[in-house]
């Protein structure tokens, strides 16, 4: 638990902030409202002037970070200057008119359907973690959970006849994602043969690791890296959330409709999954114009010639 910080307006939004967001979440905005604290020289948040937080965001941006950074600084600013006047401590918010430098929206980057069949097919074998990293792999790619869901899922969350997997994604939000033939199946050898010789604590977590605890983020992204490198994929590149991002962008390629990814990946706002419709556009873009006869022909300069001379 964070110590108070002396200013009591921001202990009391922090520890409310505390019951509706993730830890991660909280402790990036407790992080961003100290650095603004510092920057009015120690005195109360609740003081900050417009003229105070514009400085604030030119200092951010002389010091040369990014844009997604700063945006997320101003963010937690607002939150907090919404809660007070929320709680009728201020009649304002400074934050809110703050100019902000434009956030790039990158497309996020997905394997081919290609490459996500050669990085599940690398996790075959009969042993207890050869089938505990091909249920991983294919629950992540066929139920595109986030890293935090997939060592958080507890044994019973597989609905094994329902093909359904239950699990709480940001905010404590309980979603529930259908599951292929394949991951099922996956899952089914795992609970069989495999997590039987993994369970030597009796943990509730359905991913264990050698030594019988759960499996962690960071265990989850090394098997994934040795997963890759054995596919010939290149290890450095392949995450949990790129399996997410397939999941994602081969449903929507597929037919699927974007109110029900949506939902399968638990977006709070639609606008987050549409990027991924993006995505999509491009990849059918370079698929046409590597395929089509009419897209790819050159001209050859006999016909230009006569083009010309006509």
């Amino acid at each position: 638990m964070a110590a108070p910080s002396a200013d009591r307006d921001l202990d009391g939004f922090l520890a409310l902030l505390g019951t509706r967001r993730a830890p991660r979440t909280l402790a990036a905005s407790r992080g961003d409202l100290a650095r603004l604290r510092e920057s009015l020289g120690g005195r109360a948040l609740a003081t900050a002037s417009v003229e105070d937080l514009e400085r604030y965001i030119a200092e951010l941006r002389a010091a040369g970070l990014a844009p997604a950074t700063i945006a997320r600084r101003a963010s937690a600013a607002r939150a907090f200057f919404r809660h007070l006047v929320l709680l009728g401590a201020r009649a304002d918010n400074p934050a809110a008119e703050l100019e902000l430098p434009r956030r790039v929206r990158r497309l996020p980057r997905t394997l081919s359907a290609g490459e996500a069949e050669r990085l599940v097919e690398a996790a075959a074998g009969t042993t207890p973690r050869a089938l505990r990293d091909r249920a991983l792999v294919e629950l992540l790619y066929g139920a595109g959970l986030r890293v935090s869901e997939a060592a958080g899922l507890e044994r019973g969350a597989v609905d094994l006849e329902q093909r359904v997997v239950r699990c709480f994604g940001k905010g404590s939000k309980e979603r529930l994602v259908p599951l292929g033939r394949q991951a099922a199946d996956a899952v089914r050898r795992y609970l069989a043969h495999g997590r039987p010789h993994l369970d030597r604590r009796h943990r509730p977590e359905l991913f264990l690791n050698a030594q019988g605890g759960g499996l962690t983020r960071a265990g989850i992204f090394l098997i994934l890296r040795r997963l890759a490198a054995k596919a010939g994929l290149e290890p450095e590149r392949v995450h949990p959330h790129l399996l997410r991002h397939s999941f994602a962008t081969h449903l929507l390629e597929g037919g699927a409709d974007l109110r029900s990814v949506q939902e399968m990946l638990g977006h709070a706002d639609l606008a987050t999954t549409e990027l991924y419709t993006h995505v999509s556009d491009r990849r059918r873009r370079e698929l046409y114009f590597q395929a089509h006869p009419h897209a790819r022909r050159r001209v050859s300069e006999p016909t230009k010639r006569r083009s010309t001379e006509a």
